[in-house]
């Protein structure tokens, strides 16, 4: 069995090696919506032989309800089932079996459902085609994407703010699968800012291929076979076609140039835990008057994409860098958020704010710092009140301080019984450091001293576990839990609920 790909449209544009084995082929197998027109057949149909044996298989739906037990996704599961035995039958009769797919195989094509089904009971192979990304993108005759621009390829199924945060994130994008989803498509486009530059394109390289700005498309109009292409901008670039380096490191020890006369404001705002719920009003109002976002990229991809919004992500270890982007920013006259999740005061970028601003001269730009629920906050409630008398905070991350601070302070704050919260238990390079903790806590606490360990919470994979200090598994400990070494005095209920009394006992 061979999937072919036959290309976005144009019967020319299948290559020599489709139009080959679909003239080789016993069978030539295509797929068609309810009413039985086959693109892919139409394509390809001038490479067919007179004798061969076509397979026309009808999809059972395409848009609209189904009645079926396990829904839309059991219908076409059992759908492609019998499809592949229809193919299996033939290639058990030793015919050779050719699959077309408009555009690529592989590439959003049917042919995959099959291939996952019959590729490891019979030879199979894949024939790629030129796919409809690429008959877009030369329908719209403008360069897609240039030096290090990301190209982003996004289904206009997408809910919008989603698909909104992506078209802003992104250089260059294309947008799939429109039809009915094509208004919200257009929101989005809006929204990310990115509406003026888009192109719609309706079934690229056939004779029916249209080429229109966005915003001039009827929608009532736009077919499944269509696309949007936002072709992206290479602002580094000179005439000559250069790119200019932008990296943090390229400029991290630039100081600061003269104040203009207009300064913005950095805004450094605290997101919660994870659930919109837990964000404050007094942030949510900030973030939505602010023209620039800067973050660690899940916190910015956390704040909902709008109009006139800029979003500037970045990596987990740069908080110096992106705090002076953020303020170099504000003295240009823009009013900038920096996000951090939890509260940014709390291990956040507000330290990082500041320290930027010292560092590179920036100590004229206003700061502000909205708080925000933290973890320990919101581990503490789910469990009960362990943090109801005195604690204290610490990250277990030696990044920034040497483990022997870290030991020295965990053994002092043990000593004097306060409740630790410990931040930054663990990551994928860090993974002694909760094991060591442990051992240093249980030089100054007993073994059964209380241990909550929340995970994740806040989020649909929430899960709070109360253990004991002995019993704690270190291995069970990543950068997504907090834990809470409780103080002699706490208690848990008979209900499993962990508090401390605000006296000593």
């Amino acid at each position: 069995m061979r999937g072919v790909g036959v290309g976005p449209g144009d019967p020319e544009l299948v290559t020599v090696k489709a139009a080959r084995l679909i003239g080789e082929a016993d069978v030539v197998a295509f797929h068609s919506g309810p009413r039985g027109d086959s693109i892919a057949r139409r394509i390809a149909a001038s490479y067919f032989t007179d004798d061969v044996v076509e397979e026309l298989l009808v999809y059972p739906v395409t848009t609209g309800s189904t009645d079926h037990p396990l829904g839309y996704h059991g219908l076409m599961a059992d759908f492609y089932d019998e499809s592949a035995d229809r193919l299996a039958a033939h290639l058990d009769s030793g015919r050779n079996v050719v699959v077309l797919a408009e555009g690529d195989p592989l590439f959003y094509g049917t042919y995959m459902y099959l291939h996952d089904r019959l590729a490891d009971r019979y030879d199979t192979a894949v024939v790629p085609g030129v796919t409809s990304v690429s008959g877009s993108a030369a329908a719209v005759a403008t360069g897609l994407c240039r030096h290090e621009d990301v190209l982003t390829i996004l289904p206009g199924t997408l809910p919008v703010p989603e698909l909104a945060r992506r078209l802003a994130d992104t250089e260059a994008a294309v947008v799939m699968k429109l039809g009915r989803t094509f208004e919200n498509v257009r929101e989005a486009l809006r929204q990310a800012g990115r509406l003026d530059e888009a192109r719609y394109v309706e079934r690229a390289s056939s004779d029916a291929e249209r080429v229109l700005a966005v915003a001039d498309v009827d929608a009532s109009t736009v077919p499944y076979m269509s696309m949007v292409v936002v072709p992206g901008k290479d602002l580094r670039a000179d005439d000559a076609g250069r790119a200019a380096s932008s990296t943090p490191a390229a400029s991290a020890y630039r100081r600061a140039e003269p104040a203009p006369s207009v300064v913005g404001e950095v805004v450094v705002v605290g997101l919660g835990p994870g659930p919109d719920r837990w964000l404050t009003p007094e942030a949510t109002a900030a973030l939505a008057e602010v023209g620039h976002v800067v973050g660690y990229a899940p916190y910015v991809n956390r704040v909902p994409q709008r109009a006139g919004l800029t979003r500037h992500a970045s990596g987990n270890t740069v908080e110096v860098d992106r705090a002076r982007d953020a303020l170099e920013l504000a003295r240009k006259g823009e009013r900038v958020a920096v996000v951090s999740g939890g509260d940014a005061g709390v291990f956040g970028m507000a330290s990082a704010v500041f320290e930027a601003a010292e560092t590179y001269g920036y100590g004229d730009v206003p700061v502000r710092v909205l708080p925000g629920v933290t973890a320990a906050q919101a581990v503490a409630a789910r469990a009960g009140a362990p943090l109801g008398g005195d604690f204290a905070v610490m990250s277990l991350s030696d990044r920034l301080k040497p483990w022997s601070v870290i030991e020295r302070r965990l053994r002092a704050a043990a000593s004097a019984d306060l409740v630790i919260a410990l931040y930054n238990p663990a990551s994928r390079s860090r993974t002694e450091q909760v094991a060591r903790a442990r051992e240093v806590l249980l030089g100054e606490r007993v073994p059964d001293t209380v241990v909550v360990v929340g995970r994740d919470v806040g989020r649909a994979e929430e899960s709070l576990t109360v253990t004991t200090l002995g019993d704690l598994d270190p291995s069970t400990i990543d950068m997504k839990c907090l834990v809470v070494v409780c103080a002699r005095g706490t208690r848990v209920t008979d209900g499993g609920q962990v508090w401390t009394p605000r006296f000593v006992d």
